[in-house]
């Protein structure tokens, strides 16, 4: 049990977590530090625009279908900050994802952007964008 008015800092750390839960097939956790509330928005990878807290969750519990077990993750943490009831970080998310379907991972570089706001004492995604990260070179 997660307590309430949690540092930003270790929510962060459990942000994370529930990623790698996603990335293996389980949206419980995300949808557990999703908002319910209106405005929330998500700007996923294929380059959809996804409106409102209802629509967002159901694009995140259809999108860990498209994970399976076996898959890592990690964040790249290039700047965050909070201040009160707001906090973001933006950086990469590495991943070795095993998608349906695939039988040997997938390499995957997210440059990502995620805000958050307290909700009655605990932190809540309101908006992520995720695109994939060019190669260098």
């Amino acid at each position: 049990m997660v307590s309430k008015n949690e540092m930003f800092e270790d929510f962060l750390s459990r942000r994370e977590s529930v990623s790698t839960e996603y990335i293996n097939g389980e949206a419980d956790g995300l949808l557990g530090v999703s908002t319910s509330t209106d405005p929330a928005t998500f700007f996923p990878p294929s380059g959809a625009r996804i409106r409102g807290a209802d629509r967002v969750n159901a694009a995140n519990e259809e999108g860990a279908q498209a994970f399976g077990p076996g898959s890592s993750g990690r964040f790249e943490i290039l700047q965050s900050w909070s201040s009160g009831d707001l906090g973001f970080w933006a950086g990469i998310q590495h991943a070795e994802v095993m998608l349906q379907g695939k039988d040997v991972p997938v390499a995957m570089q997210l440059r990502t952007t995620e805000v958050f706001r307290r909700e009655d004492g605990d932190w809540k995604l309101v908006h992520r964008h995720a695109d994939m990260l060019e190669p260098e070179g």
